[in-house]
């Protein structure tokens, strides 16, 4: 018991915010807690607590970063990937947008809207950020109705 009131010491300097933020991460919830335990408890191994007492509190960031980075190696890969494909799906369809691209709205679309904006926005963000299978079916509707829309 006293050994892990020790180990418990040297944790108190961690700055989980900066550890998720090393990490790339969102949250806390992210991190197993079991992962979290084996890093600090092979740290604690490998350097000692009493060592591990008197390092800076952003050194000791760093060696469970480190430690976390080597446990974490699927989970960190998997949403890195997931990042990078969020980012090139905002970039394909947004970014066009923004330089000056053609928005084909139909005005019959929105009638059924009778003022209500947040269904508004919910129909422009299914129909601009919406699923690859929807994009599919709308293509080829809109060949069929491009002469009957408005562009603006």
């Amino acid at each position: 018991m006293v050994e892990n009131d020790k180990e418990l010491c040297w944790t108190i300097k961690l700055d989980w915010l900066n550890i998720l933020n090393l990490l790339d991460l969102t949250s806390i919830t992210q991190i197993p807690e079991f992962k979290k335990e084996k890093a600090i408890k092979k740290v604690t191994r490998i350097y000692g607590t009493e060592n591990l007492m008197e390092f800076e509190p952003e050194h000791l960031d760093e060696l469970v970063v480190n430690e976390l980075r080597e446990l974490m190696k699927k989970e960190l890969d998997l949403n890195k990937r997931k990042q990078e494909r969020i980012e090139r799906e905002i970039r394909n369809k947004i970014i066009p947008l923004k330089r000056g691209g053609i928005v084909k709205i139909d005005p019959r679309d929105l009638k059924d809207f009778k003022g209500d904006p947040e269904e508004m926005l919910k129909y422009f963000y299914k129909k601009f950020l919406g699923d690859k299978d929807d994009d599919d079916k709308d293509d080829d509707k809109d060949k069929k109705e491009d002469s009957t829309g408005y562009y603006i």
